[in-house]
């Protein structure tokens, strides 16, 4: 499987240029990024590539930055030795979770320590989304529901909640990638209980969570939330991230519209993940 990597230069660089930057790439089909000193690279398979879109997304880039890029095919490599050449250290949330790859050394003790080795897959706690899900997840009451982890990455938030005691989870993601490595990672991890699939909402027909983690994008959650409380049990919980605090007006409104209330958010460095609940 061929993937281009597209690597922009932004200037001036700002860590949260690149981030809006990475948000509206990841809602044209791009699915992993690894930040350098003052570029970003972004990862797209190769038939998912469509340049016209990249170039409308930049004309209508929000901010006064110059971003030029450059195209470079890639096949597949050792995603976990770039990883670790780039930037993932092990990162402690909560002081309860540490999340670490296979490769690092002296990984600081917490009570739930999950191993991550990432590859192309998003999701190692480093980002803001995944690390306000694993905050929230730390603090809910888990023990014996059904949790579903849509848009599971690399499933460390499935994986997190099966170590809290939740049962029969399901994790989903539509990129091969991401459900090969979250197989790879729950056999890592020696969790049993999660059932991952291939695909999108369509696979959600039939199934009934007590919980949602739903941490993908804006615009995937607008046009999916349906599917999500459809099969939400009554008082279940969705919780939902990949967005901006002032994209929340445009979530709870489309909650509301699907039987959900929105009970609470919380935000880091603008990014939100927001607590509904199925009245």
């Amino acid at each position: 499987m061929n993937y281009f990597e597209v690597r922009f230069f932004i200037e001036p660089y700002e860590e949260y240029i690149a981030d809006v930057l990475t948000a509206e790439l990841g809602e044209i089909g791009f699915d992993s990024f690894v930040p350098t000193a003052d570029s970003l690279d972004a990862y797209i398979l190769e038939n998912a590539f469509d340049e016209l879109k990249l170039k409308n997304l930049l004309a209508d880039f929000p901010f006064e930055a110059s971003i030029d890029y450059k195209i470079t095919q890639i096949e597949s490599k050792n995603w976990n030795e770039e990883w670790e050449k780039h930037y993932f250290e092990p990162i402690v949330i909560g002081n309860d979770c540490v999340i670490h790859s296979s490769f690092h050394k002296d990984v600081p003790k917490a009570k739930y320590d999950i191993v991550i080795d990432p590859k192309m897959a998003f999701g190692t706690g480093h980002h803001e989304t995944t690390s306000l899900v694993i905050g929230q997840l730390l603090q809910m009451e888990l023990e014996g529901k059904t949790v579903l982890d849509m848009g599971c990455g690399t499933a460390v938030l499935a994986i997190l909640a099966a170590m809290r005691g939740a049962r029969d989870l399901v994790a989903v993601d539509i990129d091969t990638w991401c459900t090969d490595n979250s197989l790879e990672n729950i056999a890592i991890n020696n969790i049993q209980g999660i059932e991952v699939k291939l695909g999108g909402a369509e696979l959600l027909k039939g199934l009934h969570f007590d919980i949602i983690l739903a941490n993908i994008n804006r615009n995937i959650l607008l046009a999916d939330m349906e599917q999500y409380a459809a099969c939400l049990s009554s008082g279940g919980e969705l919780y939902m991230s990949g967005f901006y605090v002032e994209d929340i007006p445009l979530i709870e409104a489309e909650a509301n519209r699907n039987g959900l209330k929105l009970i609470d958010y919380k935000e880091k460095n603008k990014w939100a993940v927001v607590k509904t609940i199925k009245e």
